[in-house]
């Protein structure tokens, strides 16, 4: 079955690089995910690796699943915390537990973590978190931008003893479906809503961003990516088709033909280990990769005014944020169950 699957899947394969002495933070690292491949290379290679899901018990054992698939002499090592992207407080804390248990060094933040719900479009009106967002955009931009923005600071501090940091961010293809005109006026930009348009929307946002992070930060040593994964098979999908028991049913009757065409965890994680690990002479960074090479984003990625005026209001957003932590009045957060 696999000679027969590699005449027809044909992934690109991420270089090894030796990472010993490098501390990299992987979120969404939950079971047979992306992110659990990912960082499972990584401390292979001998990075020190943080991994995140939403619960500290489930990032725990994250954390131990990777370690007993590693050899006992693995010169990495990998630790799990808790991080709910939807939750300034959890950003926050997280942002300090990392500073306080890891140190001042951090060469690589792997932003994997999203979530695309209603896979079906049966969702008439966008699902809200506690404080008014659409829950893609909520989880897989703003919450994505926070992180970024709370360990910025390690990471130019790192780029400036080091010659280098990077930033990556795991969009998808799918943020060809996003529209520049629903980036700015909240929910209200998404009508007639559509669960799929919201969720690339979110990841075109997060395009934009990754070239204004490059410009913005690259004479620092900080370098920004985004890329497509791939198609892959994992559990994503489950989430996405919850309740919907007569196609979940379907589903696992065409397994063995979703495995057979999909990519693996492994073979997706390749172009994030990519843009994470090769040498920056061999990378360019501010651009949209794809099995392990540069590739065309959409048209509206490319829109310089777009990117700068999402990155203004991302920022006064952020300031609010950090305002309301300061005084210690933090609204109600938190992703609604999903």
């Amino acid at each position: 079955m696999g000679t027969l699957r590699r005449l027809f899947v044909h992934p690109a394969l991420a270089a090894p690089v030796d990472l010993r002495g490098r501390q990299i933070v992987v979120t969404g690292a939950g079971p047979d995910s992306i992110g659990e491949a990912t960082a499972r290379t990584l401390v292979a290679w001998g990075a020190t690796v943080v991994v995140t899901t939403r619960s500290a018990e489930t990032a725990a054992s994250a954390a131990d699943a990777i370690t007993r698939g590693l050899p006992a002499n693995c010169p990495g090592r990998v630790v799990g915390h808790a991080l709910d992207l939807c939750d300034a407080a959890s950003v926050a804390r997280f942002a300090d537990d990392y500073r306080h248990t890891q140190g001042e060094r951090l060469d690589a933040l792997i932003n994997n973590a999203g979530i695309h719900l209603d896979l079906r479009s049966q969702w008439r009106a966008p699902r809200l978190t506690a404080d008014g967002h659409e829950i893609h955009w909520r989880t897989n931009y703003l919450g994505t931008l926070h992180l970024t923005h709370r360990l910025l600071p390690l990471l130019r501090a790192t780029a400036g003893r080091q010659g280098e940091a990077r930033i990556v961010n795991v969009v998808s293809m799918l943020h060809a479906r996003g529209r520049n005109a629903a980036l700015f006026g909240g929910p209200s930009a998404l009508q007639p809503y559509n669960s799929w348009v919201a969720y690339g929307t979110s990841k075109l946002a997060l395009v934009h961003a990754t070239r204004e992070l490059q410009r913005r930060h690259a004479a620092e040593g900080v370098q920004a990516y985004c890329l497509h994964p791939g198609a892959v098979l994992t559990r994503i999908a489950d989430k996405g088709l919850a309740g919907q028991t007569l196609l979940a049913a379907v589903r696992r009757a065409f397994a063995p033909v979703e495995a057979f065409f999909l990519l693996t965890p492994e073979e997706g994680a390749q172009t994030q280990i990519h843009c994470a690990t090769r040498p920056l002479t061999e990378l360019a960074g501010g651009r949209y990769y794809r099995d392990c090479r540069p590739a065309q984003a959409s048209a509206d990625a490319g829109d310089d005014a777009v990117a700068a005026r999402l990155w203004d209001e991302t920022q006064a957003w952020l300031e609010r944020i950090e305002n309301e932590a300061n005084t210690n009045t933090f609204p109600l957060n938190g992703c609604p169950a999903q």
